[in-house]
C-alpha cells in the first residue's frame, strides 16, 4: 500500500515539474524588469497603420485567419545588448496560397536611456515608422 502512496507522490512531483518546464512563455514572464521594459517599447510602439506593433502584428495573423489562410506569430525574445542596449525579435510564419510556408524575422533594438525603438531588419522596418530626422 506504501508503495502506491509513494507511486502516486512521485507521478505528481515528475507532473509538476514537467508543467513548470513546459509552461507557455505568457505564464512564465521575464525576470529582467529592463528587458520587460525593452519589450513593452517595442509592443507598444506606434506602427504603420496601426496604434502599436503588437496590434499590428496580431491583426495580420486575424486577417489570414479571416481569408482562410495560417499565419503563426511567434515568440518574442528579448537579447541584452550592451549598457543599455537590448534587442526584440519576433517571427512571424504565413502560409502561401499553395501551402509553402514564409518565414519573416522582426528586429528591433531598443535604448532603455532614451526609450527609442529602431527597426533593425527589413521586416520590422515595414510596420516601424520613420523617426522624425
Amino acid at each position: 500500500m506504501k508503495i502506491i502512496h509513494y507511486a502516486i507522490v512521485a507521478v505528481l512531483v515528475l507532473g509538476v515539474g514537467y508543467y513548470l518546464w513546459m509552461k507557455p512563455p505568457s505564464l512564465n514572464p521575464t525576470p529582467d524588469s529592463r528587458a520587460a521594459e525593452a519589450l513593452a517599447l517595442v509592443q507598444s510602439h506606434q506602427a504603420q497603420g496601426y496604434s502599436t506593433i503588437l496590434e499590428a502584428m496580431t491583426e495580420h495573423v486575424r486577417s489570414m485567419s479571416e481569408r482562410n489562410r495560417v499565419a503563426r506569430l511567434g515568440e518574442w525574445r528579448v537579447k541584452y545588448v550592451e549598457g543599455d542596449q537590448y534587442e526584440i525579435r519576433v517571427q512571424l510564419r504565413d502560409q502561401g496560397v499553395t501551402g509553402q510556408w514564409f518565414e519573416r524575422e522582426f528586429i528591433w533594438h531598443v535604448d532603455l536611456s532614451s526609450k527609442k525603438v529602431n527597426a533593425a531588419s527589413l521586416a520590422a522596418d515595414g510596420v516601424t515608422p520613420k523617426a522624425p530626422e
